[in-house]
């Protein structure tokens, strides 16, 4: 029978070699996944100025126009876990009028694997800035609004990716 010879390292080197290995492994993910594993799936915290012209429950839609597309996956912060069923909503100020318009406001709800997708039309500057407004609102996760800006006034397309933190006062399994 074989025996393999005992490790001459020291714990410290064997910390060493170990991280590493685990650093390596970020070269073979795609970069959308590097950020969530590197950031551990930390919970994303609601923005400044995200809230503005909310309207709680605004109605599932199939589009909010054409010409721009909003999509992303929501995961559970701490596991990465896409989440399926949660409800997302969206409104931006377009070329069919300011984010206070009806027509510019809906929700989607996300596929099993937490991706979700939403077209628009084409989002204009509002205050300077071009940015989408999102929200999540549920009592089993805590709320969340985040306010992203485009880079340019003529993208096309927006991904954002957004992690959950269970609500404090949720209950195990609601």
């Amino acid at each position: 029978m074989m025996t393999s010879a005992p490790s001459h390292r020291t714990p410290a080197q064997r910390i060493a070699r170990l991280a590493v290995a685990l650093a390596a492994t970020c070269f073979v993910l795609p970069a959308s996944a590097q950020t969530t594993v590197e950031a551990g799936c930390a919970a994303t915290e609601t923005m400044r100025g995200g809230r503005n012209n909310y309207v709680p429950n605004a109605p599932l839609v199939d589009n909010l126009g054409t010409g721009f597309v909003v999509s992303g996956i929501v995961r559970k912060a701490g596991t990465c876990e896409g989440l399926g069923n949660v409800r997302v909503q969206i409104w931006a100020s377009t070329e069919r009028g300011g984010e206070g318009e009806a027509s510019n406001r809906g929700s989607v709800m996300t596929k099993a694997d937490g991706t979700f997708s939403l077209e628009t039309s084409p989002v204009v500057p509002n205050f300077g800035q071009a940015h989408i407004h999102m929200a999540y609102e549920d009592p089993e996760y805590g709320t969340l609004f985040l306010r992203p800006l485009l880079n340019s006034r003529d993208d096309t397309s927006i991904r954002v990716d957004f992690n959950l933190a269970p609500a404090e006062n949720a209950q195990p399994g609601s």
